[in-house]
């Protein structure tokens, strides 16, 4: 009685969260992959001829039961990591990857999808162009023995990966940075209860302030002391100290299994996937906002150091950015955030902006039970009452969570599989001791840039899995999930959830937006840069690193983005997102996304009657997944190419040759 291999009977398939243990998992994972192997093989041992419904519909309806079992599982492994589920990772993970391996090097199966011929519609032609694509990126064309070699390179890369992610938690877990009362200076009463309380929590004595995924955390805004604020910003960097070893073997594996398959670099083997025309589109995108968002993000040290009366650090440029914003605009965040209380962002912003576009509504329930305290569970549905899926929210950090935002799904929409969506939204905010959480204006827009994510999964209508949701390109999974950004602002949103907010807040808020655009845009284009140069190496060349601070700033010198004290968003060391999640070579897409984002919120903002655009984006964009050409429904959309003026415009980059 395994709760983890039959569909659950609970609302929408809700995993049945109470009645999953540990030790559940291993034994689902085994009997799940000999199910799939049986569905595979009776795939292939068809003695009928290949069709459309006996092979590709019948190998995208196959795999249900592993899809369930490591949904709850890699879901829950970032919410509330332990030494248990890294054993089982450590277990399960390489029998994964083979397994995936036999799949797609599976010359049988891979002989009668050649030999289909797709039905009319573009949703069929795209998923035969799509799995062809798959199986020959996996190997299938390759002889037996490169099979095997690229089989064992993925079988360590994701073993890495895992090393990667563990390293990191546990280094971020250790280095969270204790604090004695007086150096907490400019904390509020509650954050620094908040503190304690996290202190207790971990079995530390004092204050104690957990660790945030990027270089540059939060808390150095506010805290008067330079003292308090190095600790936490040396702590950041040290993170990752057992990583450096694993992200240069992953890089060389890269570049092996890239060569493998008859490609330059892990570069274009990746962006061959993405919107991105190739991997010079990308360094043309990059190297031609560099030298402008170097320029502004020196003219913005050069005014803090002015108003520190001295030179601050890569430590102190957040405390005085958020000095000076008071200062010129009027706008203190800690004065914001009594504005923006979690509980009323979500429910009067975040749902009521959805309510608003797309006609949806989203309501409690308590009769579900999630996977942790704190983690409630909403239905969703249309106008008329027909039930859409659930979304789960977890918003507050726990030693056992790994750092970061996220959007996941437990289950996926399919017609094909008859299923409905189960999505998850995932954040860190500090829970307070007592009463109502309030957020930062970075918290505020996160929460809505997650639920653009979730609305991606929700308000998806298509016929097969593999096009569900967020199965798209990384450089347009994110076009939603920032275009949902754009309404935390928007003046009967904003009025909504925010009722009491001043007039002349409302004001300095907008005012406000270009400043330290160019320490964000140089900050992240730093990231997107170390990206790219570690996967456009051959595997000789990532042989030649012996010193990866170095190759760092090398890349960055090369690009024109040397900018002193300024950090990249994320080192080498604790990039999870390249070296522990699904982003290497695509962590550009957030900018190559937000040009679609500002293009695309210049459309609704020329909108007369926001439910109708709404549902025009939710009918082009929202609903199709990967099953339509997403160039061809931006088009479609925008009633044009796409324009990155509006994108420079916003940041204050009109002086860019892009």
């Amino acid at each position: 009685m395994n709760p983890l291999l039959d569909p659950s009977p609970l609302d929408y398939q809700l995993p049945p969260f109470a009645s999953i243990t540990v030790e559940h998992y291993v034994p689902a994972f085994l009997a799940a992959l000999d199910d799939h192997d049986a569905e595979i093989a009776a795939i292939v041992k068809n003695p009928e001829d290949s069709s459309w419904e006996n092979t590709m519909e019948a190998f995208e309806a196959s795999g249900q039961a592993l899809a369930r079992v490591a949904n709850v599982f890699f879901n829950l492994s970032g919410t509330d990591s332990s030494d248990e589920f890294n054993a089982i990772s450590a277990e399960v993970l390489p029998k994964l990857s083979a397994h995936s391996s036999a799949i797609y090097q599976n010359e049988a199966l891979y002989q009668r999808l050649q030999s289909l011929t797709a039905p009319e519609d573009e949703e069929s032609q795209r998923l035969l162009d799509h799995t062809l694509r798959a199986f020959r990126r996996r190997g299938a064309a390759l002889s037996d023995s490169d099979k095997q070699r690229l089989t064992s390179i993925d079988a360590s890369l994701s073993a890495l990966a895992e090393k990667f992610r563990n390293n990191l938690l546990a280094d971020t877990k250790e280095l969270a940075v204790s604090f004695e009362r007086f150096e907490l200076e400019g904390f509020s009463d509650a954050r620094i209860e908040a503190a304690a309380a996290y202190a207790r929590e971990i079995g530390r004595e004092g204050y104690v302030v957990p660790l945030e995924l990027p270089t540059v955390q939060s808390e150095q805004s506010v805290l008067d002391l330079p003292a308090s604020r190095s600790k936490l910003y040396e702590a950041s960097q040290q993170r990752g100290r057992l990583n450096g070893e694993v992200a240069l073997e992953m890089a060389r594996l890269r570049a092996e299994r890239a060569a493998l398959l008859g490609y330059a670099s892990h570069a274009e083997f990746v962006i061959e996937e993405e919107t991105a025309d190739d991997v010079a589109a990308v360094q043309g995108l990059m190297s031609g906002l560099a030298p402008a968002a170097s320029a502004n993000a020196m003219g913005e040290y050069k005014l803090l150091a002015e108003a520190a009366g001295t030179e601050i650090t890569g430590a102190d440029w957040p405390y005085w950015e958020s000095k000076v914003r008071a200062r010129d605009y009027s706008l203190n965040e800690d004065e914001l955030r009594q504005y923006f209380p979690l509980s009323r962002v979500v429910r009067d912003g975040v749902f009521y902006a959805a309510n608003l576009l797309y006609g949806i509504t989203v309501e409690p329930r308590p009769d579900l039970e999630g996977y942790a305290p704190g983690v409630d569970v909403w239905e969703v549905k249309e106008e008329d009452g027909t039930g859409i899926g659930l979304l789960l929210t977890d918003y507050f950090g726990r030693p056992s969570k790994r750092g970061g935002a996220w959007m996941s799904s437990f289950v996926d929409q399919s017609h094909l599989l008859g299923t409905k969506p189960v999505i998850v939204n995932v954040m860190g905010i500090t829970r307070p001791v007592s009463g109502e959480a309030y957020l930062t204006l970075d918290e505020l827009t996160t929460v809505f840039h997650e639920f653009g994510h979730a609305l991606h999964g929700l308000l998806s209508d298509v016929r097969y899995p593999s096009f569900s949701g967020t199965s798209v390109p990384r450089d347009y999974v994110e076009f939603p999930s920032q275009i949902n950004e754009n309404w935390a602002f928007h003046p009967e949103v904003l009025a909504n959830y925010a009722p009491d907010l001043p007039q002349q807040l409302i004001d300095a808020i907008d005012a406000a937006k270009q400043f330290g655009q160019g320490f964000a845009t140089a900050e992240y284009l730093a990231a997107s840069i170390i990206d790219l140069a570690w996967h456009s190496l051959s595997v000789a060349e990532v042989s030649e690193i012996t010193d990866i601070e170095a190759f760092e700033a090398a890349a960055l010198v090369a690009a024109g983005l040397d900018v002193e004290h300024l950090k990249a968003r994320y080192q080498t060391s604790y990039f999870n997102h390249i070296f522990g999640g699904g982003y290497s070579a695509g962590y550009y897409s957030y900018l190559w996304a937000e040009v679609l984002d500002a293009d695309g919120f210049d459309w609704f903002s020329t909108q007369d009657d926001l439910r109708v655009a709404g549902q025009r984006f939710r009918d082009l964009v929202l609903s199709r997944g990967a099953s339509r050409d997403y160039t061809a429904a931006f088009t479609e959309l925008r009633g044009r190419e796409r324009d990155i003026t509006p994108l420079l415009r916003r940041r204050g980059l009109g002086g860019s040759k892009v």
